[in-house]
């Protein structure tokens, strides 16, 4: 059952304090594994900005709490739509020139810009920890990190072999933050799930014996361009999704495991040739 909470607006730079009870208003408690997408923008002004929305998420969990976010790395890919809209308009030789510069995935030091400055402040985090997978990889702070992020296979991106799986199995939450349900990772994991999984290569940069080179590798051939109606649906379902705002940000928080069921039926019907 959809649960909303009132939205509150035009009000001055919120501070951790605030963000802290506005996340425990939406159901964000001591002990929960969240996975967190988010859009810092859209909470409106914060003091002291992505560090104070981790600390307040933080001190929402608890120090039983672990907190979850992805830290994908598009740039180092050459099959990436990030790449493929680099490249755009780009001569033979500029493309070259950019694939012999593209540096090596490395989960210490690789940024995930894409990924939003709340991503990256826990992926810098003092005790944060990140999976190896090079292009998709997930950063986490709290007991439950090391189990989230360890064994993330290179060549499974968000499948049974990767922090999404380990999410599901110990009953995560998933808090969209200013974003909506296109930027849902979970709903990646029922793509693994559905029958007819078409596949295709994928292509990055990465270091081998200290080697930097370009690794290939097949799997599941990923597709959120209907995401925001997978969300709908789910939304419409009777599923436990609790709306309000975080600041001036919409807010949706869900159990993980409830999105991916929901979407393994909804992909083997919606998609043309995964029909069960």
């Amino acid at each position: 059952m959809m649960q909303r909470l009132h939205d509150r607006s035009d009000r001055p730079a919120i501070d951790e304090a605030t963000l802290t009870a506005e996340l425990r208003a939406l159901g964000i408690g001591a002990g929960d594994l969240l996975l967190t997408h988010s859009s810092l923008r859209s909470l409106g002004p914060v003091q002291d900005g992505s560090r104070a929305v981790v600390r307040a998420l933080l001190t929402a969990l608890g120090p039983d709490g672990t907190l979850v976010v992805p830290a994908f790395t598009p740039e180092n890919s050459d099959t990436s739509p990030a790449y493929l809209r680099r490249v755009q308009g780009c001569t033979e030789q500029q493309v070259a020139e950019l694939r012999r510069t593209m540096p090596p995935y490395d989960p210490q030091h690789t940024p995930a810009p894409s990924m939003g400055r709340v991503a990256e402040e826990v992926r810098t985090h003092p005790d944060g920890m990140r999976s190896d997978h090079p292009q998709t990889s997930f950063a986490a702070i709290g007991p439950l990190a090391r189990k989230v992020v360890s064994d993330h296979s290179a060549s499974c991106h968000l499948g049974e072999r990767s922090p999404l799986a380990r999410l599901y199995e110990e009953h995560a939450k998933v808090l969209l933050l200013g974003v909506g349900f296109a930027s849902c990772t979970a709903f990646h994991l029922a793509e693994y799930r559905v029958p007819e999984r078409p596949q295709r290569e994928y292509h990055c940069v990465v270091r081998v014996r200290g080697e930097r080179t370009w690794w290939s590798y097949a799997d599941v051939a990923l597709d959120d361009s209907d995401f925001a109606a997978l969300g709908s649906s789910f939304e419409r379902s009777g599923a436990s999704v609790t709306t309000g705002t975080v600041g001036r940000a919409a807010v949706r928080v869900f159990p993980l495991r409830d999105a991916v069921d929901h979407a393994v039926t909804w992909l083997s019907t919606h998609r043309p040739g995964r029909r069960a």
